[in-house]
């Protein structure tokens, strides 16, 4: 596995303490961005929480997240949260080691109390005393937060005095670019009232999961709404959502004590085939969310759904326009981002999933929006380290994509490629759906995102509807030559 060395320097340790009978939660920055660049040690907040007890719980939630590994427990996994500050609310999010399962905690506008909210990212410490001291807070004292250095930290700073340097997988930063694409399909599934909601999570079963398929080697559990509950069920039923790995929600029994509702977010259909889903657990003033990936031995690196979007050059202009009109929003409103940039909603929406793939904007399926943030790492990694690009456009450099000229049926194009000794047809259906003689495409039927073969051909379509005039052919690398397929042959 790929990975790097990310070195993260605090001007001191997070600490949570007492004076005057009131609670101090300082939480440390470390080299994030702001609206007037990068900054070593940015301050965002400075206020006191609405539900202290509720946002302690909640953050070590995250935290908890963020140190574990749901799949091969062995290996090593803790990266500090990041944290964004949106000018009314806090977001934390946390990545587990093995890429299945997304944190993130929103302190809303009414968690937060007596002071402005400012705007950016960055990663907080969260060490081992602080989590002890959040665990040992009880009752509901007022308790002020602090994110970044106080004033008089600011005037004497000479240089951090904490360091730490963590190992960053090029697996987790695909998978945080994954799971935001894959979450703005999600619509509400199922909601249930506090009671229900502690009733039902924890009766779910603790079990470890091994390695292998699913859980545990068993087929993926579905839960499907009944009356005021969720019943669980082993069969996808219609209106069923997927639960794969119940133990993985886990984190949530932190904040049970404080849940208000329980709330399903996942696809509006499936065809019985194991998917992602979020579930949020909302308390005064905030709320936790954990997102799930289809499998416990699958993280969210190896999904597939940002292909699309990283395959062609058409969004990329639409991305860098949008890009500049971006400000910290919590919550970004389409209609009003086409009308400042003059495109459409739809291109709006597009360069919305092309930023999501660097980690520019995430997504909130209670709002049912994206939100502005810049992950305090490179996540252009992420784009350029993805085996399955990285194939795609080697392929297309080598001249092994052959464009079949259109037939007479629209939506019905084929072309061929060539990987190694084998030749492999591309057909596109109805829908512009691309499907191949892989075994890629044999095992996962498009649900994993394109194999490497369809999003080659992707490209050189777009390449040449680009570079063609009216009256020219394919570019170059590519030929269409229409009878190709039949003298390829499928050979697998």
């Amino acid at each position: 596995m790929s990975r790097s060395i990310q070195a993260l320097a605090y001007a001191r340790p997070s600490a949570l303490t007492t004076e005057g009978g009131t609670g101090l939660l300082g939480l440390e920055t470390s080299g994030g961005l702001t609206p007037v660049g990068r900054e070593a040690h940015p301050q965002f907040f400075a206020g006191f929480l609405s539900s202290p007890q509720a946002a302690a719980r909640g953050l070590l939630a995250v935290a908890d997240v963020a140190a574990a590994r749901y799949y091969q427990r062995t290996l090593r996994a803790s990266l500090d949260p990041v944290v964004t500050a949106g000018g009314d609310r806090l977001r934390f999010e946390s990545f587990s080691g093995c890429c299945g399962v997304y944190a993130r905690l929103d302190v809303l506008p009414e968690g937060l109390d007596g002071a402005d909210t400012g705007h950016g990212t960055t990663n907080v410490d969260v060490n081992n005393p602080l989590r002890e001291a959040l665990s040992r807070l009880s009752g509901d004292e007022p308790l002020h937060l602090r994110v970044g250095p106080d004033e008089l930290a600011v005037t004497t700073l000479d240089g951090p005095v904490v360091e730490k340097k963590v190992p960053l997988p090029d697996r987790w930063l695909r998978g945080f670019a994954e799971s935001q694409v894959i979450t703005a399909a999600f619509d509400l599934r199922a909601e249930l009232s506090a009671a229900e909601a502690v009733r039902f999570l924890r009766s779910l079963p603790r079990t470890t999961t091994t390695a292998g398929s699913g859980s545990g080697g068993r087929a993926p559990l579905w839960v499907v709404p009944a009356g005021r509950t969720l019943r669980p069920t082993t069969r996808p039923v219609p209106g069923a959502v997927c639960l794969p790995g119940p133990e993985r929600l886990a984190a949530l029994q932190r904040v049970l004590r404080h849940a208000t509702a329980l709330r399903v977010y996942g696809p509006a259909g499936h065809d019985g085939a194991a998917t992602a889903a979020a579930w949020e657990v909302a308390m005064p003033g905030m709320r936790l969310t954990l997102t799930l990936s289809p499998e416990p031995s699958r993280g969210f690196s190896g999904e597939g759904a940002v292909l699309e979007a990283l395959a062609g050059d058409e969004a990329a202009a639409d991305a860098d326009l949008v890009s500049v009109l971006l400000s910290w929003e919590p919550r970004i409103d389409i209609a009003d981002l086409a009308a400042q940039s003059g495109l459409s909603p739809q291109r709006v929406r597009a360069a919305l999933t092309r930023l999501g793939t660097a980690g520019r904007v995430g997504y909130d399926a209670a709002d049912a929006a994206y939100f502005h943030r810049e992950l305090p790492y490179d996540a252009h990694r992420a784009e350029a380290r993805n085996p399955r690009l990285t194939a795609a456009r080697t392929l297309l450099a080598d001249g092994a994509v052959h464009l079949h000229a259109p037939a007479a049926t629209a939506g019905s194009g084929t072309a061929t490629v060539r990987s190694g000794e084998r030749h492999y047809q591309v057909r596109e259906a109805a829908g512009g759906v691309l499907s191949c003689t892989c075994q890629w495409w044999a095992d996962y039927r498009g649900r994993r995102g394109p194999c490497k073969h369809a999003l080659a051909v992707r490209m050189a379509r777009r390449d040449r509807t680009t570079t063609a005039g009216p009256t020219t052919t394919a570019p170059s690398h590519t030929t269409t030559d229409s009878t190709a397929a039949a003298a390829a042959g499928d050979t697998r």
